[in-house]
């Protein structure tokens, strides 16, 4: 759908000419045939992009059925584009070396540049971005600077699939410069296909003109008979990384029966929560209350994180913040913080004694741990 500009915008305009105004087939001149505008946002404000078309003026001449652009429009705009290339670089910067999410960066856009744009535009944008990086990484001329002066290379392999039954994304890394050299999903883990990746590592390693040092991975057998076939000779190691999973995956097993057996332990959360959230309602709310909900996010936070490895399993963290929040709790009971008022509290019993006389029930008793009761 086609943007729909403000009607009080105000443009900047920008009126280009063809650089060359001769025609390459029969040297007559070129005449201006028509005029194209392209409104898109830029850093300094909105810009209407006025575009002067020309063709040759010799209607007998091949030259005369080809339209000429002005090649200075594609150095501020793509067609099409809503925005110029200076907000596209904007945006990837802050994505990629800023790590700002796609609603960041459009109300950073909205409110401080006064650029207004859809959330679907700015991930299209970003994704083109990443393809333009990828392809300024894998420039053959870049490429031979950067390793400029390096004796020999280092190279590592892992496959990365987010769920079974999707394609795996298989990673080269050249470890001494530590750049990613290329990626590339495939369906299937298949030694030929592994061997392709393979074979395009070696070339890139003989067009830098270095020679393939050592190779990591985590030893899969596709791995290891590829490397012994497309480079025969050279060492193959067993990554750190994956050896110390691997060593430590009874520990790893271990620590995920004890994270589910405290997840089962620690349960109620909502029902106090809800039980909050209606006192919050009814206005009836106190501060000690409130703080309950506090300690609820604080612990359900703690349930939910799973980050950790080897050498600090998820497990053993949760039971340590839960044993941390546990404490803190501990001290406000012992503090009797959030309690009535040992006045209130007899005043509520000396009340409860009196209705279970008339009633012969002594039902609303105030006992310890009930919630008349600070005790």
């Amino acid at each position: 759908m086609r943007y729909q500009w403000p009607s009080d915008t105000r443009f900047r305009e920008m009126v280009l000419v063809p650089e060359d105004r001769e025609c390459g087939r029969c040297a007559g001149p070129m005449h201006i045939c028509d005029h194209r505008h392209h409104r898109f946002f830029s850093m300094n404000g909105p810009v209407q992009l006025v575009s002067k078309l020309c063709r040759c003026a010799d209607t007998d001449c091949a030259g005369h059925r080809r339209t000429v652009n002005p090649e200075a429009e594609t150095a501020l705009t793509m067609p099409w584009w809503l925005i110029g290339w200076d907000v596209f670089a904007w945006i990837g910067h802050r994505r990629l070396a800023r790590h700002w999410s796609v609603p960041q960066i459009r109300d950073e856009l909205r409110d401080t540049h006064r650029i207004v744009i859809s959330a679907d535009a700015i991930e299209d944008h970003i994704a083109f971005y990443q393809t333009v990086v990828a392809a300024r990484h894998q420039d053959p001329a870049r490429l031979t600077q950067e390793y400029r002066g390096v004796k020999d290379v280092i190279l590592a392999i892992d496959g990365l699939q987010p769920e079974k039954g999707h394609e795996t994304l298989y990673v080269v890394r050249e470890l001494r410069q530590r750049r990613v050299w290329f990626a590339q999903p495939l369906l299937s883990s298949a030694a030929e296909e592994v061997q392709g990746l393979l074979a395009q590592a070696k070339a890139w390693a003989v067009r830098l003109k270095l020679p393939v040092r050592l190779w990591m991975s985590d030893k899969q057998d596709a791995f290891v008979t590829g490397i012994r076939k497309v480079f025969p000779g050279v060492p193959h190691r067993y990554c750190e990384n994956h050896f110390l999973r691997d060593v430590a995956k009874p520990i790893l097993e271990a620590d995920s029966k004890a994270k589910v057996a405290m997840r089962r332990k620690v349960r109620g959360l909502r029902a106090i929560e809800r039980e909050v959230l209606a006192d919050r309602r009814k206005k009836t709310e106190t501060p000690a209350r409130a703080v309950v909900l506090d300690y609820c996010a604080a612990v359900r936070g703690v349930l939910t994180n799973d980050q950790g490895g080897p050498l600090h399993p998820p497990g053993l963290k949760m039971a340590g913040s839960l044993r941390e929040i546990r404490s803190s709790l501990q001290s406000n009971v012992d503090a009797k913080k959030g309690a009535m008022p040992r006045t209130a509290c007899a005043a509520s019993r000396a009340a409860s004694t009196a209705a279970s006389r008339k009633s012969g029930r002594n039902r609303n008793a105030c006992t310890p741990g009930s919630k008349m009761c600070g005790k």
